[in-house]
């Protein structure tokens, strides 16, 4: 933390792009003097926002996708690292946010327009502290400027996960009382900055993540109900607000025409596309990247319901699968929307085949969702921007905290919420609680498996697994791939080293999957991990040795 916090005085200024760096810079003595000065500042949060990048355009953290290699976190088989930006990098970040809040906050202009743009960096120092707290649990809480090397907070300890929470919630409402509004933001042709819509989704993710970490892990410190009661309040302000909706088309909601503020369902994005200096573009590689490095796994497309609404466990009509199109057979429309079909035109308008090397990355379900098909002169400069929070997912949050809140969720709710989301993709099967009861499923788990199915490929998962615990039970497992057939695949059974479930559903002795002939990506005999251990990140050991001791590790790393 050390090396973080000795930037002194290092601000980006004076660009109004919020893609652009500075090109020059000012000394303090000379800055912090006007509105264009707080903006310019402003102007750095966004730059490092997640996107479409590699690194940060695919989590491969849980059981939901596979890449061209097992993933450390996934697999159980990270160790303790001398350093890591999931660390640092937060708190670089943290560290422009305290210089703008400290140094802009005695800015000589009108208090509300000075309340507007710390309200920024209000916004980001909480989006970057719960970063923090989702993976290591109790960190330093810094909300001050270091002006020498000599302060002793340079190495502090960790504080509680409830206090690092909590200032978290006094920043997103101080953001959200002082930002504008998400109209107000796009019509002042800013769109991509954060709005009041942003403040309240960042304290539903919050207080729903909190809220039921606590309850799940059994954390002393810090009361669910009170958290979750957080996510209910701020998820009511927003549909009574009626700033935002779902996109009708959930299909092209990933596409060019699900941009910008005519796509009422963004409520925070990473802006792509020109930013305003010297006409230069911002492009991301989205489409070249989907058909190289991502597939879906085979126990992801079992969570997607039957047209009656049933689990492949309970629909009366289910049949093992013998071709690979078999997955779409009366199923939940937005699988076809997910995942290619066999054959079906891709990238570079080519046909997909089943365990092809080339454009099928793991060997499971190849990812058409968001997959943006570009003619041969636009590949690689696409400019769709990246949805970070989207308004289906302050619904499905909403129902999710109202049943953890309550013990139960009206059919009403259910409608606002869980069926307004199916409906929007042609899934006409409603939840309700007479469903639940005659077919004798468990509300929470069909709310939960709204959310891996609505959310596939959005960086969403691993901490609905973390906060959940399910982890444990998922991660263990054989990560399984598509059906073997080889009148459709593209290698032999030999090429592919006879890594096939047999009649039986066994690979090497070990029952991995419930059906024959599909593709083990990797073996639960490779996987592991410790719940008393893998449910935090271990904490850099330079971290650690330049504190003097006050920063300890995570137990059992």
């Amino acid at each position: 933390m050390k090396k973080i916090f000795l930037l002194l005085s290092a601000i980006c200024l004076c660009s109004c792009s919020l893609d652009r760096e500075p090109e020059t810079t000012l000394s303090d003595v000379n800055f912090w003097r006007s509105e264009a000065d707080l903006r310019g500042a402003c102007n750095r949060l966004y730059i490092d926002l997640p996107g479409f990048l590699t690194g940060t355009a695919h989590d491969f953290r849980s059981d939901e996708l596979i890449g061209n290699a097992p993933d450390p976190i996934s697999s159980g088989n990270r160790t303790v690292p001398e350093t890591d930006t999931d660390w640092s990098g937060p708190y670089d970040k943290i560290a422009v946010c305290n210089n703008i809040i400290t140094k802009g906050g005695q800015a000589p202009i009108d208090e509300d327009i000075r309340n507007r743009w710390l309200a920024e960096a209000y916004f980001f120092r909480a989006y970057y502290y719960f970063d923090l707290v989702k993976k290591y649990g109790d960190v330093p809480l810094i909300l001050k400027v270091f002006e020498n090397t000599t302060d002793p907070d340079i190495k502090k300890g960790r504080d509680p996960r409830e206090t690092v929470i909590q200032q978290c919630y006094t920043d997103l409402n101080f953001a959200a009382t002082w930002l504008p509004d998400i109209d107000e933001v796009s019509s002042n042709n800013d769109w991509g900055r954060v709005s009041r819509s942003a403040a309240l989704g960042m304290l539903v993710r919050i207080g729903l993540y909190e809220g039921t970490y606590i309850k799940y892990h059994n954390l002393t410190e810090g009361d669910s109900r009170s958290h979750l009661l957080i996510a209910i309040n701020a998820a009511e302000t927003m549909i009574t607000e009626k700033k935002h909706e779902l996109y009708p088309d959930f299909q092209r909601l990933f596409y060019f025409d699900g941009e910008g503020r005519q796509n009422l369902e963004n409520v925070f994005v990473k802006v792509y596309g020109p930013n305003g200096a010297d006409n230069a573009v911002i492009y991301h590689n989205q489409s070249g990247s989907k058909s190289t490095q991502v597939t879906i796994t085979r126990q992801f497309i079992d969570n997607f319901l039957y047209t009656d609404g049933l689990p492949k466990d309970k629909h009366p009509g289910y049949r093992p699968d013998i071709n690979y199109d078999d997955i779409f057979i009366d199923r939940d429309p937005r699988l076809h929307m997910t995942v290619f079909a066999y054959r079906e035109k891709s990238y570079g308008d080519s046909p997909y085949l089943p365990f092809d090397n080339v454009t099928h990355a793991g060997y499971g379900y190849p990812v058409k969702k968001g997959y943006l098909k570009a003619e041969a002169d636009t590949q690689g400069k696409e400019t769709v921007d990246k949805m970070i929070i989207r308004y289906a997912e302050v619904l499905l949050s909403y129902a999710e905290a109202l049943y953890e809140y309550n013990g139960n969720i009206t059919d009403t709710q259910l409608d606002a919420t869980v069926n307004a989301v199916r409906s929007r993709s042609g899934f006409n099967a409603k939840l309700s609680n007479a469903f639940i009861e005659t077919h004798q499923m468990n509300m929470l788990e069909e709310i939960r498996r709204e959310r891996m199915v609505e959310f596939i490929d959005e960086n969403i998962h691993y901490d609905d697994i973390i906060r959940w615990k399910t982890a444990e039970k998922v991660l263990p497992q054989a990560m399984i791939g598509e059906v073997f057939n080889p009148d459709e695949s593209a290698k032999s059974d030999k090429e592919l080293n006879y890594k096939f479930t047999d009649a039986n559903g066994y690979y090497n002795g070990v029952k991995a999957y419930d059906e024959p002939n599909f593709y083990v990506i990797e073996e639960a005999s490779s996987r592991r991990f410790n719940p008393e251990r893998d449910y935090l990140y271990p904490i850099p050991t330079y971290e650690i040795s330049t504190s003097n001791g006050n920063i300890k590790q995570n137990p059992n790393w």
